[in-house]
């Protein structure tokens, strides 16, 4: 069965259409933080297991970018919010 992603503006699409393109929880540093936080930022990921955020761009679709809370052991999708929505709920 393929797995599907209910897109907030396409409605219920494969994930084929789907690119994921990374943590949506980080938060980056101020311009005049450390270069060890920059480096941190930039270099050092965790690889949770379980429910994560993640950014992913409807490529084959109406292109936006979307927040994804999808596990990442089963790969069930949870929610699905549109990235600006997202942004302006979380102070981003």
């Amino acid at each position: 069965m393929a797995s599907l992603i209910t897109c907030p503006h396409c409605g219920v699409r494969p994930k084929e259409e789907f690119s994921i393109r990374g943590d949506a929880s980080l938060i980056r540093p101020a311009p005049t933080a450390s270069d060890e936080a920059w480096h941190d930022y930039v270099y050092v990921r965790a690889n949770p297991r379980g429910r994560t955020l993640e950014h992913w761009q409807h490529v084959a679709g109406c292109r936006r970018f979307l927040v994804v809370e999808r596990d990442t052991f089963t790969h069930e999708v949870h929610s699905v919010t549109d990235g600006a929505v997202f942004a302006r709920e979380n102070g981003r």
